[in-house]
């Protein structure tokens, strides 16, 4: 059941795995964000840029201030989080130096998905987490659509599909907007959600960086 799978995973990450994982977007590849062996098999799996930042995920709000520096009034977060948005902040002291060396900024993901937040929990530090497909080809709904890279990963875990298969929007993503700037937000990617993510900025008082 539902235990053992969280167990499991857990289990293979801690051991330095690579884990196929739902979010409430698309289909993810997961590892310990502060295990820096399993950060560099994420970017040889995927054929990844390693110029390309990789997010890292947790199962709290409560959580991120450990890993990131806030510019923002918590109930912001909480209205965004947890939910398809990727937030982008100032990372902290505490995130695994050879995570993003290139970048003082951090995304940070909090999934609307039952299992990942369980996932996130049972780790002792936050997860580095990607979508399950190589680098330039589309985003996964289901576990089939990336079975070429089964073989590399120690354990999938299959949610069922992800989403609306037939749903071009589905595999947008997430939606990732830049908050590093005080009082301000930039859209790095429109994703999924960016309606709704948008007036939820404005209604406190956030200006987009351009204006």
């Amino acid at each position: 059941g539902w235990r053992e799978a969280v167990a499991a995973a857990a289990g293979a990450l801690q051991a330095g795995g690579l884990v196929a994982v739902p979010t409430d977007t698309v289909y993810g590849v997961a590892c310990l964000a502060q295990d820096s062996a399993a950060v560099r098999s994420i970017y040889s799996l995927k054929g990844r840029n390693g110029a390309k930042p990789l997010a890292i995920c947790l199962g709290d709000v409560e959580r991120l201030y450990r890993y990131c520096h806030v510019n923002v009034p918590d109930e912001l977060l909480r209205d965004l989080l947890p939910g398809p948005v990727t937030l982008v902040l100032e990372r902290s002291e505490e995130l695994n130096k050879d995570l993003n060396p290139f970048t003082s900024l951090v995304g940070v993901r909090i999934p609307n998905h039952p299992f990942m937040r369980d996932l996130a929990r049972a780790c002792s530090g936050p997860l580095a987490l990607t979508s399950a497909n190589i680098s330039s080809h589309g985003s996964t709904l289901t576990v089939l659509e990336f079975q070429d890279l089964w073989p590399q990963l120690s354990l999938v875990i299959d949610g069922g599909p992800v989403g609306d298969i037939q749903s071009p929007e589905c595999r947008l993503g997430s939606t990732v907007v830049d908050l590093s700037v005080s009082g301000k937000f930039s859209i790095i990617r429109p994703g999924c959600a960016l309606t709704p993510t948008v007036d939820i900025l404005k209604k406190y008082g956030l200006v987009p960086e351009s204006s």
